[in-house]
């Protein structure tokens, strides 16, 4: 396929939801185009803005806290290993706000505290902080919740 032919099934492919880059190159490559073609689509695309990938780490990271209930370490890895660089992947999980991301994590600890068992208290927190560093939590994070909740 030309590059002219796979553009607007391109299109419609990143109108869907946001994207990031790699996506689009390997769907693409799935569809038979070659790397010219690909490098040419996804410069178009981009041109067209219907690729960002400062836009797409953004929504994903927020997106992955939210719904999924996922650490900041987590979403980072998670974006790395979509090949976003490491600026974007930096924008995206500060568009996660501190306040809600604190708040998120103290209700999980007291959540967390009332199912959890241990033999002693003390294992019982580490258990509760294996589970969110698990989730992709930051430890000093849960390590702060654990006192103030």
């Amino acid at each position: 396929m030309t590059a002219q032919e796979v553009l607007p099934k391109a299109r419609r492919y990143c109108a869907l939801q946001e994207r990031c880059h790699q996506e689009v190159r390997d769907k693409l490559y799935s569809w038979g185009s070659h790397q010219e073609e690909v490098e040419q689509v996804i410069g178009q695309l981009i041109g067209e803005g219907y690729l960002n990938e400062q836009r797409f780490a953004e929504h994903y990271a927020v997106s992955k806290f939210r719904q999924k209930g996922w650490g900041r370490v987590k979403i980072r890895e998670s974006l790395k290993f979509k090949k976003v660089s490491a600026p974007c992947i930096k924008n995206g999980l500060a568009a996660i706000d501190d306040g809600e991301y604190s708040a998120y994590l103290a209700n999980a600890v007291k959540k967390l505290r009332t199912k959890t068992k241990g033999r002693n208290e003390w294992e019982g927190e580490q258990r509760v902080k294996r589970y969110l560093m698990g989730r992709g939590f930051e430890s000093e994070a849960i390590d702060d919740a654990l006192k103030t909740t």
